[in-house]
């Protein structure tokens, strides 16, 4: 690691932090209508520390929902492009009763940052701009390869506009490799680098009863309940051992090779110290006969995140609900389609709607898994920059969880994705109280500088 940029970093540590605490107190919380502008004074706070960076081109590109964000910097002449993306936009805090600290006023604690989008994504993306700034700053104004950066204010809510933008505008975005921090270290102080990415579909089920909320004492024992009726489709969904039930759902699912599984057999993973640290349940659930990192990054799912309708408010109120939604999503695996697994649980809920109840289904956002060719020269790459600045080998692993625009990347553009994340398993991530260690956030800011230094030296 370029001692320089050691010794930038290292100057300018309460400037870089006091920045992203400024960013953290924006509440741009995408699903919320009365946060829009929020969303927006993100972007323009993002914007104008592109350009502080020293990033050209800046724009702040308006859609139908948030805007996007577009930087570059084009001047190294025969060296490869990267594009940069991560998101502005966070999760709702709820329930706010649950934070130590209000979710909107970073606040530290023992080494770390607690405050929504600390760790998802508004920490982990501003270390990409401020490498850029130490990068340039220590090397006359110049970069050692081309950057692009491209932000997004959705990716909590399903990346729409992006995903219409980077297929329209293929040529302004052409780069190489791209870059994303919006994942974690397999553990503290332990290199990581993500090659695989389940895909999601999100869906809400409307189930519909009686013309309207009738009087249970009136009606009970006779007339169908709305709610009731999605707790009953909602229980054949899976059977007591955690398999899914929907026709077809495993048709496509390829088990990793013996390889991979060996290589996740070597990993510092404690079933036990995952429960009690990371789930804190009694047990852990899931199909018995597979690990629990296949289960968690080789399986697809099957998830109730709600149930609302009827009457929930304090006190009591005898009603029959007339109407109840359910919000669900499916986690896919590599091979597996969104559009037939789409099909097969559209066929399931009608198949399995008690009687007295009407039920839809509205597909919210799908987006199928993604594997990263690990052998990529860039790959390679980051994982020796990884190895360098923490002094471990750095070990390979997939995530459970969905990066839409890694998707979009491949798809449209033709390229891998570098995910080189630095958040820890604890940080909360969508929960009250999370958090971002501060020394992760300048590892990460002096990480990512040499992995560009290094890739631009190597082409």
């Amino acid at each position: 690691m370029p001692s320089a940029v050691d010794a930038f970093v290292e100057k300018n540590e309460k400037r870089f932090l006091d920045e992203l605490f400024e960013f953290l107190r924006i509440p741009s919380i995408s699903t919320l209508p009365e946060h829009k502008q929020d969303v927006a004074r993100a972007a323009r706070f993002a914007a104008s520390k592109l350009s502080e960076a020293g990033l050209e081109h800046v724009e702040i590109i308006e859609t139908a929902k948030h805007p996007l964000v577009y930087a570059d910097w084009l001047h190294a002449t025969g060296k490869p492009t990267v594009i940069c993306y991560g998101h502005f936009d966070v999760q709702p805090p709820d329930p706010l009763e649950l934070w130590k600290s209000p979710p909107f006023e970073p606040t530290v604690r023992d080494g770390n940052i607690y405050a929504r989008g600390a760790c998802d994504d508004k920490g982990q993306m501003y270390m990409h701009v401020k490498a850029i700034q130490a990068l340039r700053a220590v090397n006359g104004g110049k970069l050692p390869l081309n950057v692009k950066f491209l932000l997004e204010g959705e990716e909590e809510v399903g990346g729409e506009s992006i995903s219409e933008y980077v297929p329209a505008h293929k040529e302004k975005l052409k780069a190489d490799v791209a870059l994303v921090s919006d994942t974690e270290l397999f553990a503290d102080g332990v290199p990581t680098l993500c090659v695989g990415l389940r895909g999601l579909v999100y869906t809400e089920i409307e189930a519909q009863g009686p013309a309207r909320d009738l009087h249970s004492g009136m009606y009970g024992g006779a007339a169908p309940n709305a709610i009731y009726g999605l707790i009953e489709l909602l229980s054949e969904a899976k059977d007591a051992a955690g398999h899914i039930l929907i026709p077809g759902m495993y048709d496509d699912v390829v088990p990793p090779d013996k390889t991979e599984m060996e290589s996740w057999q070597k990993l510092p993973f404690s079933e036990s110290e995952f429960l009690q640290h990371e789930v804190g349940a009694s047990s852990l659930t899931g199909e018995p006969e597979q690990t629990v990192l296949a289960r968690l990054w080789a399986r697809p799912t099957f998830e109730v995140h709600g149930i609302v309708g009827g009457f929930t408010g304090a006190g009591a109120k005898t009603v029959i609900p007339a109407r109840g939604v359910a919000k669900v999503s499916m986690r896919l695996v590599p091979d597996q389609k969104p559009e037939k697994v789409i099909a097969a649980y559209r066929q399931w809920v009608q198949d399995n709607t008690p009687e007295g109840i009407r039920c839809s289904v509205r597909v919210l956002s799908a987006s199928p898994a993604i594997s990263v060719n690990p052998h990529h020269p860039a790959i390679d790459t980051a994982a020796k920059a990884y190895s360098d600045v923490m002094g471990r080998p750095t070990v390979f692993i997939r995530s459970g969880g969905s990066i839409p625009i890694v998707g979009e990347f491949a798809k449209h553009l033709g390229i891998p994705t570098v995910l080189m994340g630095f958040g820890l398993p604890d940080d909360g991530l969508h929960s009250p109280n999370e958090k971002y260690r501060i020394a992760n956030y300048f590892l990460g800011i002096r990480t990512v500088a040499h992995f560009l230094d290094e890739y631009g030296k190597s082409a």
